[in-house]
Protein backbone atom coordinates (compact mmCIF):
# COMPACT_ATOMS: atom_id res chain seq x y z
CA UNK A 1 0.00 0.00 0.00
CA UNK A 2 1.38 3.70 -0.72
CA UNK A 3 0.16 6.27 1.25
CA UNK A 4 0.26 10.36 0.35
CA UNK A 5 0.28 12.38 3.42
CA UNK A 6 -0.58 16.10 2.33
CA UNK A 7 -1.02 19.09 4.27
CA UNK A 8 -3.52 21.49 2.92
CA UNK A 9 -2.37 24.17 1.57
CA UNK A 10 -2.24 27.81 2.70
CA UNK A 11 -5.65 29.07 3.98
CA UNK A 12 -7.01 32.76 5.34
CA UNK A 13 -5.97 34.05 8.62
CA UNK A 14 -7.23 32.72 11.54
CA UNK A 15 -8.04 36.23 13.14
CA UNK A 16 -10.44 36.87 10.30
CA UNK A 17 -12.95 33.79 11.12
CA UNK A 18 -14.72 33.11 14.51
CA UNK A 19 -14.44 29.28 13.68
CA UNK A 20 -11.37 27.40 12.37
CA UNK A 21 -13.60 25.30 10.61
CA UNK A 22 -14.32 27.49 7.81
CA UNK A 23 -11.52 28.90 6.88
CA UNK A 24 -10.85 28.23 3.05
CA UNK A 25 -7.86 28.48 0.71
CA UNK A 26 -6.08 31.93 -0.37
CA UNK A 27 -6.41 32.23 -3.57
CA UNK A 28 -2.83 32.03 -4.14
CA UNK A 29 -2.95 28.97 -1.55
CA UNK A 30 -5.64 27.45 -4.48
CA UNK A 31 -2.78 28.48 -7.60
CA UNK A 32 0.01 27.19 -5.53
CA UNK A 33 -1.82 23.71 -4.81
CA UNK A 34 -2.98 23.51 -8.52
CA UNK A 35 0.76 23.26 -9.19
CA UNK A 36 1.89 20.97 -6.87
CA UNK A 37 -1.15 18.78 -7.24
CA UNK A 38 0.33 18.35 -10.76
CA UNK A 39 3.60 17.38 -9.77
CA UNK A 40 1.80 15.01 -7.37
CA UNK A 41 0.21 12.83 -9.94
CA UNK A 42 3.60 12.60 -11.63
CA UNK A 43 4.87 10.72 -8.51
CA UNK A 44 1.49 9.17 -8.19
CA UNK A 45 -0.35 8.69 -11.11
CA UNK A 46 -2.57 5.55 -10.28
CA UNK A 47 -4.27 6.94 -6.67
CA UNK A 48 -7.16 5.55 -5.94
CA UNK A 49 -8.68 7.52 -3.21
CA UNK A 50 -8.27 10.67 -0.88
CA UNK A 51 -9.58 11.06 2.63
CA UNK A 52 -9.92 14.86 3.84
CA UNK A 53 -10.32 16.15 7.08
CA UNK A 54 -14.11 17.66 7.01
CA UNK A 55 -12.00 21.12 7.65
CA UNK A 56 -13.04 23.61 4.58
CA UNK A 57 -9.57 24.38 3.60
CA UNK A 58 -8.50 20.21 4.01
CA UNK A 59 -11.48 19.34 1.76
CA UNK A 60 -10.59 22.26 -0.66
CA UNK A 61 -7.00 20.86 -1.33
CA UNK A 62 -8.18 17.36 -2.10
CA UNK A 63 -10.39 18.48 -4.38
CA UNK A 64 -7.56 20.71 -6.07
CA UNK A 65 -4.99 17.37 -5.93
CA UNK A 66 -8.26 15.12 -6.94
CA UNK A 67 -9.04 17.55 -10.31
CA UNK A 68 -5.11 17.73 -11.46
CA UNK A 69 -5.08 13.91 -11.92
CA UNK A 70 -7.55 11.02 -12.50
CA UNK A 71 -10.23 12.44 -10.25
CA UNK A 72 -10.07 9.63 -7.33
CA UNK A 73 -12.85 9.33 -5.10
CA UNK A 74 -13.18 11.90 -2.04
CA UNK A 75 -14.17 10.88 0.78
CA UNK A 76 -14.49 13.14 4.64
CA UNK A 77 -12.46 11.24 7.45
CA UNK A 78 -13.16 13.07 10.83
CA UNK A 79 -9.90 11.09 12.11
CA UNK A 80 -8.03 13.38 9.94
CA UNK A 81 -9.57 16.66 11.77
CA UNK A 82 -7.33 18.29 13.85
CA UNK A 83 -6.53 16.50 16.85
CA UNK A 84 -8.07 13.52 15.34
CA UNK A 85 -7.19 9.50 16.17
CA UNK A 86 -4.42 8.27 14.31
CA UNK A 87 -5.66 4.77 15.37
CA UNK A 88 -8.76 5.61 13.42
CA UNK A 89 -6.79 6.59 11.00
CA UNK A 90 -5.25 3.41 10.70
CA UNK A 91 -8.17 1.28 10.66
CA UNK A 92 -9.55 3.40 8.03
CA UNK A 93 -6.16 2.27 5.86
CA UNK A 94 -6.52 -1.05 7.12
CA UNK A 95 -10.20 -1.36 5.21
CA UNK A 96 -8.86 -0.14 2.14
CA UNK A 97 -7.39 -2.73 -0.78
CA UNK A 98 -3.84 -3.03 0.09
CA UNK A 99 -2.71 -2.69 -3.61
CA UNK A 100 -4.59 0.77 -3.51
CA UNK A 101 -2.33 4.26 -3.67
CA UNK A 102 -3.90 6.57 -1.13
CA UNK A 103 -3.74 9.87 -0.14
CA UNK A 104 -4.68 11.51 3.56
CA UNK A 105 -5.27 15.21 3.53
CA UNK A 106 -4.81 16.79 6.57
CA UNK A 107 -3.37 19.50 8.95
CA UNK A 108 0.00 19.84 11.57
CA UNK A 109 1.04 18.95 13.63
CA UNK A 110 -1.30 16.11 13.61
CA UNK A 111 0.33 14.51 9.85
CA UNK A 112 3.81 14.91 11.48
CA UNK A 113 3.03 13.03 14.22
CA UNK A 114 1.07 10.50 11.97
CA UNK A 115 4.32 9.93 9.94
CA UNK A 116 6.22 9.71 13.00
CA UNK A 117 3.69 7.02 14.45
CA UNK A 118 3.16 4.92 10.90
CA UNK A 119 7.58 4.78 10.26
CA UNK A 120 8.52 4.37 14.18
CA UNK A 121 5.81 2.99 15.85
CA UNK A 122 6.11 5.52 17.78
CA UNK A 123 4.38 9.43 18.67
CA UNK A 124 7.22 11.39 17.55
CA UNK A 125 6.52 14.11 15.44
CA UNK A 126 9.95 14.04 13.53
CA UNK A 127 7.97 14.96 10.25
CA UNK A 128 7.15 18.79 9.41
CA UNK A 129 4.58 19.78 6.36
CA UNK A 130 4.95 23.14 5.27
CA UNK A 131 1.46 24.15 3.43
CA UNK A 132 0.90 21.76 0.43
CA UNK A 133 3.36 19.70 1.32
CA UNK A 134 3.68 15.65 0.87
CA UNK A 135 4.96 12.58 1.87
CA UNK A 136 4.87 8.87 0.57
CA UNK A 137 4.71 6.17 2.98
CA UNK A 138 4.78 3.25 1.70
CA UNK A 139 3.91 -0.50 3.55
CA UNK A 140 4.96 -3.97 2.17
CA UNK A 141 1.62 -5.73 2.91
CA UNK A 142 -1.70 -4.02 5.39
CA UNK A 143 -0.38 -0.74 7.04
CA UNK A 144 0.59 -0.74 10.57
CA UNK A 145 2.27 1.95 13.11
CA UNK A 146 6.25 0.98 13.05
CA UNK A 147 6.06 -0.65 9.52
CA UNK A 148 5.92 2.34 6.80
CA UNK A 149 8.77 3.44 4.46
CA UNK A 150 9.18 6.91 3.91
CA UNK A 151 10.16 7.01 0.15
CA UNK A 152 9.75 10.49 -0.40
CA UNK A 153 9.18 14.20 1.52
CA UNK A 154 8.62 17.25 -0.71
CA UNK A 155 7.35 20.90 -0.14
CA UNK A 156 4.71 22.18 -2.42
CA UNK A 157 7.13 23.77 -4.33
CA UNK A 158 9.44 21.28 -5.33
CA UNK A 159 6.25 19.17 -6.53
CA UNK A 160 5.39 21.95 -8.71
CA UNK A 161 8.87 21.67 -10.17
CA UNK A 162 7.97 17.81 -11.37
CA UNK A 163 7.06 17.67 -14.92
CA UNK A 164 4.99 14.58 -16.58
Amino acid sequence: MQVILIRHARAEERALFKRDRTRALTEDGQRRMRKAARGLHVLAPGLTRIATSPLVRARQTAEIVATAGNSPAVVPLQALAPGGAMHAVLAWLRAQPVDATLALVGHEPDLGLLAGWLLTGKQAGFVQFKKGAAALIEFAGAPAAGKGTLSWLLTAAQLAELKG
